[in-house]
């Protein structure tokens, strides 16, 4: 079971348990808020929440406020979501520092996904180095060594390496990888990511059979 706690702040009972149940399911542990005014007094009290989800529309402290507030005291990763769809509502909540912007009705899946990069890449942040099976990652430098010699990747080859390593053991989907690596506004072919793999692999020489092929699914990195 995941120790992360993710708070989720809506006005709405039946909105709250939907994102819930999907965190749940991915095994994180849900607090909720009813409002903004809650959600920050909750946040104050609470101190380890690794991520919150929040609602713009709500009595009492709407999510921008409630934003504000808590960007007073952390940089806790914020993801808003919201049935405004205009351009000045998204600028305001990233002057605000959030850090996804989401617009009703979603994908609770998407949402997942969109928790799960954020909280990767804020891990990566605190811990700026990988290693695997000679492999080493100097995420701040952006530099790679396979026993100690540099290896040149290109920007997309070496986020796909890392996200790749930092999911070591875990069958990943082309979409997943698509979503994870390329971002969400991306509409390409998902091909794109075997020509990617395939360029990856041969930098990596004899490490690159890490990188395991799983038929009709995607790729695994396992040592």
């Amino acid at each position: 079971m995941s120790d992360i706690k993710i708070m989720v702040v809506d006005d709405e009972l039946r909105m709250r348990k939907l994102v819930k149940d999907y965190l749940v399911k991915n095994q994180y542990i849900v607090i909720e808020a009813a409002d903004g005014e809650e959600a920050y007094n909750t946040f104050v009290k609470t101190k380890d929440i690794s991520l919150i989800v929040m609602d713009i529309m709500m009595p009492k402290m709407d999510g921008y406020e409630a934003c504000s507030e808590i960007r007073k005291i952390s940089d806790v990763p914020i993801i808003l979501l919201t049935a405004k769809s205009d351009e000045k509502d998204e600028l305001k909540g990233f002057e605000l520092g959030i850090d996804e912007y989401i617009t009703k009705p979603f994908s609770p899946k998407i949402l997942v996904a969109r928790i799960e990069a954020i909280l990767r890449r804020t891990t990566s942040e605190e811990s700026q180095f990988l290693e695997a099976g000679g492999i080493q990652l100097d995420i701040s430098a952006h530099k790679v060594l396979i026993n100690g010699k540099d290896i040149e990747l290109s920007f997309k080859e070496f986020e796909l390496l890392e996200y790749f390593m930092t999911n070591q053991g875990v069958a990943l989907s082309r979409e997943k990888i698509l979503n994870n690596v390329w971002n969400y506004d991306y509409f390409g072919d998902a091909r794109t990511i075997d020509t990617h793999v395939k360029k990856l692999r041969a930098k990596l020489g004899e490490k690159g059979s890490y990188i395991k092929t799983i038929w009709a699914l995607g790729y695994k990195f396992e040592i």
